[in-house]
């Protein structure tokens, strides 16, 4: 990829900023139209709020509550498409809204059954109303003290990092150059006018000076920062809150359903998620100050949802079962007038500068494509560029597979599990695991490595790889020997490895609770 940047001499047609969903859908989008492609991420792909989602691809329930019908409709064909595109990644999973008083059952029955209406030909599923007995076979560790029964609807299930570092894939096979690990410093302005940026390659310390017919922000929670690297005096856009989820053990939740809590205390959704061999509970919503790489969840986020994890499941978890904690950034764009983060719509929104920089802000995982289609449609628009039509709704997405479950633990890796399979049959030791209570084997670390643009062991045990969500204290100590192969692939030494461990432990402590 700095190969790509060295011979691109001529500058490219977009320069896009920020590597999580947004900036990945953005780049797949302009690339598969022909454009010249650089997207630069200062740290890892998906490093920040796209890799700490709640697993879901989903409408809304919320949104349908609030009215937003407009908004729920958009996810709701952007999640068939995701499904369609991405088969090995996005998979159905049904939910139940567990009723315990009289009017839940019809209330959240006539609601769910306008978001079947609304999904029309991309429906997951029709929901329906079960009796008591229905809702305990289908969630056996479900609290039955004064069940009355529940409504069962369908939505969408994926794996967040999974998904961005398959749309590096399709980018980068699309003809986009991505890089990792390469911060933006400074704008390159000819009259006013934004043409470029100024870059530093935070592995070699090489200043790099890119020049493009256009800019584009899709940095999330850092948005504002590259907006007052424009312009100074520029008002904030975004209005962060911070979500934390827990993840806990399979038998808190042994079947194939989630718990979807309508309204909790602070007025948000709380699922209860099965996530490939774990259970995800969350999330919460709390406004923010400060915005970090690694937000660090608060000791009353962490009692609030196991209070309501011990208030919805006949087995109780407690501080002791909690395998990892993880927060992320909801980067909202606030019109200023918005009492909470609650309240403040998903919805995207897209901004031009005077200066020419496009910044597209808002949405969430699901309408990635969609936000990704509407910016580059402007970009294009803005640069001069060809006018060419948006094909994203019928591209593949890197490693798609329609059976991939027959890939076992490696599904996710979707039409590229073969590959990793034959390392493993030429070279049987790579079949090992690095952990006992994690999937993770070497082979993946040579794939990760060698195919993936994994730079450090973070990224690896973080993001190719999801053992720091499954299990943190697994995850590091399973970080020096994860460490010393890495090294031998990157042809790193002692020290390096070492460094790296280091730089691990200190961040997978966050995810471990106390």
């Amino acid at each position: 990829m700095l190969d790509r940047v060295q011979g691109q001499s001529e500058g490219f047609d977009i320069i896009i900023v920020g590597g999580g969903a947004t900036g990945l859908g953005c780049a797949v989008d302009a690339a598969s139209r022909g454009y010249r492609i650089l997207l630069l991420e200062q740290s890892d792909f998906a490093k920040g709020t796209s890799s700490r989602s709640t697993k879901l691809v989903h409408g809304g329930v919320r949104y349908l509550q609030q009215g937003n019908i407009s908004l729920v409709m958009e996810a709701l064909r952007e999640r068939g498409i995701m499904r369609q595109n991405a088969p090995h990644l996005v998979r159905d999973l049904a939910f139940i809204v567990p009723n315990y008083d009289w009017w839940e059952a019809p209330f959240y029955g006539i609601g769910m059954k306008v978001y079947d209406m609304l999904a029309g030909k991309y429906g997951f599923g029709k929901s329906s109303i079960l009796s008591k007995e229905e809702t305990i076979d289908a969630l056996p560790t479900l609290e039955t003290e004064g069940l009355r029964g529940g409504v069962k609807y369908y939505d969408g299930q994926f794996d967040d990092a999974r998904l961005a570092i398959n749309l590096a894939e399709t980018a980068a096979e699309q003809g986009a150059t991505l890089l990792n690990y390469v911060r933006v410093v400074g704008l390159i302005k000819d009259d006013g006018i934004v043409c470029g940026v100024e870059a530093k390659d935070l592995e070699s310390g090489a200043e790099l000076s890119l020049r493009a017919k256009v800019v584009i922000n899709a940095t999330g929670a850092w948005t504002d920062g590259l907006r007052k690297m424009d312009d100074p005096s520029s008002r904030p856009l975004i209005k962060p809150s911070q979500g934390v989820h827990i993840v806990l053990d399979r038998s808190f939740l042994p079947a194939d359903n989630a718990i979807m809590v309508p309204h909790t205390d602070d007025g948000r959704v709380l699922f209860a998620i099965p996530w490939h061999h774990t259970v995800v509970v969350g999330t919460t919503d709390t406004e923010i100050d400060d915005i970090s790489m690694e937000p660090m969840p608060l000791e009353e986020e962490i009692e609030f949802i196991l209070q309501h994890a011990q208030k919805y499941l006949s087995i109780d978890p407690d501080r002791k079962d909690v395998k990892s904690v993880f927060a992320g950034i909801r980067p909202l764009v606030t019109s200023g007038d918005a009492d909470s983060t609650a309240s403040l719509s998903r919805d995207h929104s897209l901004m031009i500068n005077p200066s020419g920089l496009v910044t597209i802000a808002g949405g969430k995982w699901t309408t990635y494509r969609k936000m990704a289609e509407d910016t580059i449609d402007q970009a294009a628009m803005l640069a001069e560029l060809e006018p060419r039509p948006c094909v994203t709704t019928q591209l593949s997405i890197h490693g798609s597979h329609p059976q991939a479950a027959r890939f076992g633990t490696l599904a996710v890796y979707g039409s590229d599990a073969p590959f990793i399979e034959s390392l493993e049959r030429a070279r049987p030791e790579l079949a090992e695991r690095f952990h006992e209570r994690l999937p993770t084997r070497r082979s993946q670390l040579v794939f990760a490595v060698e195919n993936e643009m994994a730079r450090t062991v973070e990224d690896f045990l973080s993001r190719r790889t999801r053992g720091l969500l499954f299990d943190a204290r697994a995850a590091i100590e399973a970080a020096p020997r994860v460490a010393q192969e890495m090294a031998e692939l990157l042809e790193r030494d002692g020290a390096w490895a070492d460094a790296q461990v280091g730089d691990f432990q200190a961040v997978a402590k966050g995810y471990v609770l106390a």
